[in-house]
């Protein structure tokens, strides 16, 4: 039995691979289920064992995508209630996965008017539950009285993903003319979602993001 569940979530994961890389090429709507098999090297009755249809494959391959972050926000002991090097960490995570799945990340952009509804649904629900964890990680600093009461944690929450994803594309398109690494950029995104968020005052959060043991 073990033998065989082993076999089975090889097969699973070799679908979500082929699927991953069929999606960035064709896009949602020229990938085909035949398409996806054949470049997992399995038949189409096999994939259709694992996922009924393409829009179960997708929501897949979008979980798999953002597994790391998941993970990593999903306990309380891997935050360490500290806004500035909270919120660093998980830039680095969001780098990480946007580089990782850059290819994919533009098909959906690029594609974003032309996906039929249930390809939407499905990824605005993943990205939504990613989202939310963050939310729920600052309405806990709201509590605390470490982040300002008078702000909409959800489109704030938007507003930071929006500047990262923004930014790290746009390394990968003109890196060499920039005048600042994308560390650098990371860095700012944070230091300048603190300050529109925290309670602390500006002299204060400025002595800590400059502190050496944030680096």
């Amino acid at each position: 039995m073990e033998n065989l569940a082993s076999r089975r979530a090889q097969t699973r994961a070799r679908l979500i691979k082929a699927a991953t890389k069929v999606f960035a090429t064709a896009g949602l709507t020229g990938a085909t289920t035949r398409e996806i098999a054949r470049v997992a090297a399995v038949n189409e009755v096999t994939l259709f064992r694992h996922f009924q249809n393409k829009e179960q494959l997708l929501a897949a391959v979008i979980t798999e995508a953002i597994a790391l972050q998941s993970q990593a926000l999903a306990h309380d002991d891997n935050w360490t209630q500290n806004l500035h090097v909270d919120l660093k960490n998980y830039a680095k995570l969001c780098n990480q996965m946007i580089e990782e799945h850059e290819d994919l990340i533009r098909t959906f952009i690029g594609e974003a008017k032309r996906h039929p509804q249930a390809a939407r649904l499905i990824l605005y629900e993943t990205d939504k539950s990613l989202r939310q964890q963050l939310v729920v990680y600052l309405q806990k600093s709201q509590d605390r009285g470490a982040v300002s009461s008078d702000i909409d944690l959800k489109a704030s929450v938007d507003s930071f993903m929006g500047m990262l994803l923004h930014g790290i594309l746009r390394f990968s398109d003109i890196p060499t003319t920039l005048d600042y690494s994308r560390e650098c950029y990371m860095e700012t995104c944070v230091n300048l979602f603190v300050r529109g968020i925290s309670t602390l005052p500006l002299q204060q959060i400025g002595s800590f993001v400059n502190s050496p043991t944030t680096r």
